[in-house]
């Protein structure tokens, strides 16, 4: 516990699923959470339950593709806190489909938020990380993005392109003393799983040596250790969290 004590972390796509289950985590290690969504409705109500609760959270909305939103909000939760220690660039959408049906807009729409929008929330917060000597900046790729899936063109070349762009801030922002990683979560249980046939979960589960799908604390929780102290001389990885399926 206690492991971002007096922290302030920026958590995008925090109003649901694995970014929620982040900010909880990371309020029960001492940080003070701003969570980053366009989902006002979500957002207001997991903000009510947290403060209700005393917790150390706050709200804005943000639309990530647009970088004078995002440098807006970065700059109001600066000068609200004075620092920012951590970015968790968790937030992310689908549209799934394979090459010759999917559509230019389905195409875009990926890009603009899974690749578009963690470097303009990167951009925007690592100024005033630079500043202060100290950052956590954690991007969210995933195992596809390293091996590919069928129907997730869009998907995977965000998700490759977050690597990429990990591995060269990594390299950009190290002698500023922050520190660069990704991590790939393997099939996790969220809403989006649900929409997957019992057979295809099945099917995943059977070759996945632990023999279960992740749990959305599983990313939360490597999100914390690389938010950390504890991995301070880490920086340009990308960490796998899929229960060994893809040995």
């Amino acid at each position: 516990m206690n492991r971002l004590s007096e922290k302030v972390a920026i958590v995008t796509g925090g109003a649901q699923g694995i970014g929620l289950a982040t900010v909880e985590k990371f309020i029960q290690e001492g940080a003070f959470v701003e969570i980053w969504d366009v989902n006002v409705e979500k957002g207001q109500a997991v903000l009510d339950q947290l403060n209700a609760n005393g917790e150390k959270a706050s709200f804005q909305k943000v639309n990530v593709t647009s970088f004078e939103d995002v440098q807006t909000a970065a700059a109001k939760t600066k000068e609200k806190y004075g620092k920012i220690d951590i970015l968790i660039n968790n937030a992310g959408i689908t549209r799934d489909a394979r090459l010759v049906k999917m559509t230019p807009e389905e195409w875009q729409q990926v890009i603009d938020v899974n690749l578009t929008g963690v470097f303009n929330c990167t951009k925007a917060v690592s100024e005033f990380m630079i500043e202060q000597n100290y950052g956590r900046i954690i991007n969210a790729s995933s195992i596809v993005g390293i091996y590919g899936n069928f129907g997730q063109s869009n998907y995977v070349a965000t998700k490759s392109g977050v690597i990429g762009m990990t591995k060269v801030w990594s390299r950009e922002l190290g002698r500023k003393g922050i520190t660069v990683n990704a991590v790939a979560p393997g099939f996790i249980e969220t809403e989006m799983i649900k929409t997957v046939p019992e057979k295809v979960i099945a099917g995943i589960t059977g070759n996945t040596p632990l023999g279960r799908l992740g749990s959305m604390e599983d990313i939360a929780n490597a999100y914390t250790f690389l938010a950390s102290d504890e991995a301070a001389f880490i920086s340009g990885i990308t960490l796998s969290v899929d229960g060994g399926l893809t040995i």
